[in-house]
């Protein structure tokens, strides 16, 4: 049975990687709508992952005979003026992602919930990954957006990006 701060905390964190998700899909359609079809690809790859996070945590829980609570999605309120807002966004929100992580993490720590911190450490892993995903398009989009062969290129790039499911076991 999980202590309660740490089931509160993953329950918390389904619906917070359905929201990633969401927030993911209006990147796309950003994207979309300025002709990146590249870019679109990507952030609707990511919006996958996302979705799929949710369900480990959805169904690590009900592993542990736990309830799921599930709430409202928030709808992404951003505005973006250039194409390279959505990658910034993007990047402070894996760090946010990155820290709710460690939140449960040291939550389960306290409680010496061994088996949720085995669990927790793809997820750490995985927004190591993530993290550094969002820098390197960033940096991408520095050195090669402003000229459109470059551009059109990266697109081109991120267009052949393909879903790959999780491996983890839970």
């Amino acid at each position: 049975m999980l202590q309660n701060k740490v089931r509160d905390l993953l329950n918390q964190q389904v619906n917070k990687e359905f929201y990633s998700a969401y927030l993911y899909l209006d990147f796309s359609n950003y994207y979309e709508s300025r002709g990146l079809n590249g870019f679109a690809n990507w952030y609707k790859v990511q919006a996958q992952e996302e979705r799929d996070h949710a369900m480990l945590f959805y169904q690590y829980l009900h592993n542990n005979n736990e309830t799921v609570t599930l709430e409202a999605i928030n709808k992404p309120d951003q505005t973006f003026t250039c194409d390279m807002d959505p990658l910034k966004a993007g990047l402070e929100h894996e760090e946010y992602v990155t820290a709710l992580i460690n939140e449960i993490y040291g939550a389960a720590y306290e409680a010496k919930d061994f088996r949720t911190m085995q669990f927790l450490d793809w997820f750490v892993k995985e927004q190591g990954e993530e993290e550094t995903n969002a820098h390197d398009l960033i940096a991408k989009m520095e050195l090669f957006g402003s000229d459109p062969k470059s551009l059109y290129m990266l697109n081109s790039e991120l267009a052949a990006r393909v879903y790959t499911a999780p491996s983890l076991v839970l």
